[in-house]
């Protein structure tokens, strides 16, 4: 087993903790329920689209994680310890996402919410991007076919379509949580949707 291999299988494991983690804060509305049931399941609104948003959100970082890693030859140490922060903002997000679902129509506390979702968000972002940057600066660790100039184009538009979107985001949340989310949701269905234009050859 190589060493990208053993880095990728406990990544693998770790994110999928954390988007399984995400439907516990999925609950039954419980024995009263004066309008029923069906009105109780839709007054959880805010908890199903904090789901979607973050489960679509740590599913296109798995889905890039691996992307990357096609692309990666060889690890070193240091790169090792960027997966591992990233990993560490990733298992924040389940927590992130249950503060945002529970105090989404609570005012200032949902707003305070809403910007402690985006400092996450933006924490993250700035994770992936750490590593194309790091690979911008050690281009022997990048796969045959790939150059500092193509993992420093990377790391550019990961940079302007993650931690810069979040960011906006995250200020708007101090007005709007609902604004706020719509724009947290926009970030992955980019990367998920967007047709890469610097798509290469893989070590794969």
């Amino acid at each position: 087993m190589t060493e990208t291999t053993r880095l990728e299988a406990f990544s693998d494991g770790v994110l999928a903790v954390a988007i399984t983690l995400l439907v516990l804060d999925l609950h039954d509305p419980g024995v009263h329920l004066p309008h029923g049931l069906a009105r109780a399941l839709l007054d959880q609104w805010p908890a199903y689209a904090t789901y979607a948003v973050s489960f679509l959100t740590i599913g296109v970082i798995w889905v890039n994680h691996h992307d990357v890693f096609d692309r990666i030859a060889a690890v070193d140490r240091r790169l090792k310890f960027i997966n591992l922060l990233l990993l560490m903002v990733v298992v924040v997000i389940p927590f992130s996402t249950a503060l945002l679902s529970h105090h989404f129509r609570d005012g200032s506390n949902g707003h305070a919410a809403a910007v402690f979702y985006g400092l996450v968000a933006m924490a993250m972002g700035l994770a992936f991007t750490s590593m194309w940057v790091y690979l911008g600066r050690h281009p022997e660790l990048l796969a045959d076919g790939h150059d500092a100039a193509y993992a420093r184009g990377r790391s550019v538009r990961t940079a302007v379509f993650g931690p810069a979107v979040y960011a906006v985001a995250t200020v708007i949340g101090l007005v709007s949580a609902a604004a706020s989310l719509i724009l947290y949701a926009a970030v992955p269905m980019y990367f998920a949707f967007a047709r890469s234009a610097d798509a290469g050859p893989t070590n794969r």
